[in-house]
């Protein structure tokens, strides 16, 4: 499927760009992963990498983290490019992955110590910071327990805050909030939201469709190793048609006489309404209300469905999201 045609930001750069990735190719064997792929971020944004299973969202944040080698692309995280400077690459990232990074037999204190000492934080500094992430993600009542007796939505706290131990410029959140309740999940979004004023970038894969729409400043919707859609939510809503405007009457009666006057719309006798596939927009409606009151013909009810991220995924990629 080609690329839809939503700038990408790399023709003009308003701001600087935290992460600017450029051609990115990875195989596996005779299996191509990434097909050459874009992305442009610029700095204090949330960016997220939307996609179905397989699309090759970990494997990009794989690259971008230096875990993995790419084949073939340029990559500049930070303004260091990644293959002649990867060790100050290092230096200005975080990661918190699919699962936690955590370690079962220390504390979650303990665990932050340890991670300040990875960052080789002097001992008074270290203390102060694992302090300072344990009250941000209000785990100071749990400091001295072991991570097996946390609830699933703290433990990803807790790895989050492990990831940001180093104070990093730019943050990657692989799928986050996998396996999180509801309530886990909209605190994790508290917590990506406080980030981001605080001045972290931040590239988010998801395969939730809410949590792009809550979070990201920009989307780009990844599938078969290619970026097939890239945009704000409102430009990828754009793309696709699938607008329609439902109107409810009374009765049969006044449902004939509409059904007379917009023809071509799709009647629904059961319902008393009738829908009209179109932008769904406020002129649109201001339009077909007119018609009908031109008429004499009074609406009872009225609903307005414009495409949203689950029309753009299912259209773009064929495949349901999660929602």
């Amino acid at each position: 499927m080609p690329r839809q045609d939503v700038p990408n930001g790399h023709a003009n750069h308003p701001r600087e760009l935290a992460i600017d990735v450029r051609g990115l190719h990875k195989s596996f064997g005779e299996h191509s992963v990434l097909n050459g792929i874009d992305l442009a971020v610029e700095r204090g944004t949330v960016f997220a990498l939307l996609g179905p299973n397989g699309a090759g969202k970990t494997t990009t944040v794989n690259i971008l983290a230096t875990l993995l080698a790419p084949d073939a692309g340029q990559v500049h995280i930070a303004g260091h490019d990644l293959a002649a400077h990867p060790d100050r690459v290092r230096t200005a990232i975080g990661l918190t992955g699919q699962f936690a990074a955590i370690d079962d037999l220390l504390t979650g204190a303990e665990n932050l110590t340890l991670m300040g000492r990875l960052h080789h934080l002097g001992r008074s500094e270290n203390r102060q910071r694992t302090e300072t992430l344990l009250n941000q993600f209000g785990l100071s009542g749990a400091a001295d327990q072991l991570p097996s007796a946390y609830s699933g939505g703290m433990r990803r706290k807790l790895d989050l805050a492990m990831g940001l131990v180093g104070r990093p410029h730019v943050l990657f959140l692989d799928e986050p909030t996998t396996g999180l309740d509801p309530r886990s999940r909209r605190e994790m979004w508290e917590v990506v939201r406080e980030l981001v004023s605080d001045g972290v970038t931040i590239l988010l894969t998801t395969q939730y469709l809410e949590e792009a729409d809550q979070l990201a400043d920009r989307i780009a919707l990844l599938d078969g190793g290619r970026i097939v859609a890239e945009g704000t939510e409102a430009e990828l809503k754009r793309l696709i048609p699938g607008g329609r405007i439902t109107l409810r009457f009374a009765d049969q009666v006044a449902l004939a006489k509409a059904e007379d006057v917009l023809t071509g719309a799709q009647v629904r006798p059961a319902e008393l309404s009738l829908e009209v596939s179109g932008r769904a927009s406020v002129s649109d409606l201001r339009e077909l209300l007119n018609r009908l009151h031109g008429q004499d013909i009074p609406v009872d009810d009225i609903a307005l469905h414009t495409p949203d991220l689950d029309d753009v995924f299912l259209a773009l990629t064929g495949k349901e999201a999660v929602r």
